[in-house]
């Protein structure tokens, strides 16, 4: 019996230290206050970007590089030529190339009759290669692409901040696009 009263003794002692349950993390991701600046007027679009991107000029367009984010907005850029149903279904095939990996994949129509700017929008909803893409044409000249894509293992939960900081930059593109049929004669 005594053994028994010193056991309790020596366990009362020595948990003197109360556990307390820990508080839920939560993640905790700050990002920069995007400020929009024009883009380059040498090729055959112009829009604003998140200076924390960074443009890099590519054969067909450019690609707009978020270093801190590990993704890369590639824009393609291609001229019409009487292959506008083709380019359309095209762009249509790209998002469902996903299906295998996406739960879903909804779509937003962008219209702007007075730029002549005309898209749609498509989010990869899962463990997809591209979360994001995009046409836009002005169904004469122009017919752009774009497809956000991440350097890491794809894992949809983990990176949905990322994709939706970048989706309002990808918004904001769209909405500012403006054609520079002046690139057309350099052509």
């Amino acid at each position: 019996m005594i053994k028994y009263i010193f056991l309790l003794m020596v366990l009362i002692i020595s948990c003197s230290e109360i556990d307390q349950p820990k508080p839920r993390a939560e993640l905790s991701l700050n990002y920069p206050r995007p400020e929009y600046k024009k883009s380059d007027t040498e090729i055959q679009f112009n829009y604003e970007y998140n200076s924390f991107a960074k443009i890099i000029k590519a054969p067909k367009g450019q690609n707009l590089f978020y270093p801190e984010l590990k993704a890369t907005l590639y824009l393609s850029h291609s001229t019409i030529k009487n292959n506008l149903d083709s380019l359309l279904n095209d762009a249509y095939k790209l998002p469902s190339k996903h299906l295998r990996k996406a739960q879903e994949i909804p779509e937003r129509v962008f219209i702007n009759q007075e730029k002549k700017v005309y898209g749609t929008m498509f989010n990869v909803v899962g463990d997809a290669a591209s979360q994001i893409q995009f046409f836009l044409t002005d169904s004469s000249y122009n017919f752009l692409i774009g497809s956000l894509y991440f350097y890491v293992k794809p894992n949809y939960d983990s990176i949905l901040p990322a994709v939706k900081y970048i989706e309002r930059d990808i918004i904001k593109l769209i909405e500012t696009l403006e054609w520079n049929y002046k690139a057309h004669n350099k052509l």
